[in-house]
């Protein structure tokens, strides 16, 4: 859940990015590192997030990381460490940079990209990972349901129907990347799925059976 009257939001998410490659910046002026990057293709589908986060960077460069006054805001960020003789304060200094050389020539987003890091499979696949880490994480069909269907229909009933929709195009975008079935199994875990299939169906099939039921139920919610 995103914290209420959180000053630095988008900066919080862009350092979330950092935790699982290494937790540290790996940064330097001239190239971006593997979090950064992730980062970075993220928002080339929506450049208004770099700006956000350019704005906050400078917002709490300007208070200063240890004042008072954003105390509570920053005790919301994740805690990155910075290389051995550097402060936090010159690595978002870096950041800064990168981003706002990528705001004054935007690339064009890149959707047959594989994900790098777990972070931006979620960013990239937000509705899916919601989905999935929601209604089939490790013994939802003990402990919530009967089956496969049951926790399809339960998601169907339950959720927006704009968030249904976007799971449907997510779910065509994931089938669009060119993976093997190994990598999609690895990409559908990275996102939240951790039930079996049912036996004898592929997880491409599945997902594209999924996708085909989600579509069906929109068309007939609208007639």
């Amino acid at each position: 859940m995103t914290p209420t009257n959180d000053r630095f939001q988008e900066l919080r998410r862009l350092l979330q990015a950092y935790e699982q490659p290494s937790h540290g910046f790996d940064d330097t002026m001239e190239v971006p590192g593997t979090a950064l990057s992730a980062y970075l293709r993220v928002a080339a589908f929506v450049p208004e997030r770099a700006a956000r986060a350019v704005r906050e960077i400078q917002d709490l460069l300007a208070a200063g990381l240890f004042s008072d006054e954003i105390a509570d805001d920053v005790d919301l960020l994740p805690r990155i460490h910075p290389p051995q003789g550097v402060g936090v304060e010159d690595c978002l200094r870096v950041i800064q940079a990168h981003l706002e050389r990528f705001l004054a020539a935007p690339p064009r987003p890149r959707p047959s990209f594989r994900p790098a890091i777990p972070w931006e499979w979620r960013e990239r696949f937000p509705a899916l990972a919601q989905f999935l880490g929601a209604y089939f994480y490790q013994d939802s069909l003990k402990l919530e349901y009967n089956s496969h269907a049951e926790a399809v229909d339960d998601y169907l009933s339950g959720e927006a129907t704009e968030d249904i929709e976007k799971a449907a195009f997510e779910i065509g975008e994931l089938l669009h990347l060119d993976q093997s079935e190994d990598q999609l199994r690895e990409a559908a875990a990275t996102l939240g799925l951790e039930e079996p299939l049912p036996a004898g169906v592929s997880l491409r099939q599945w997902l594209i059976d999924l996708q085909g039921l989600i579509r069906y139920h929109l068309r007939a919610s609208t007639s």
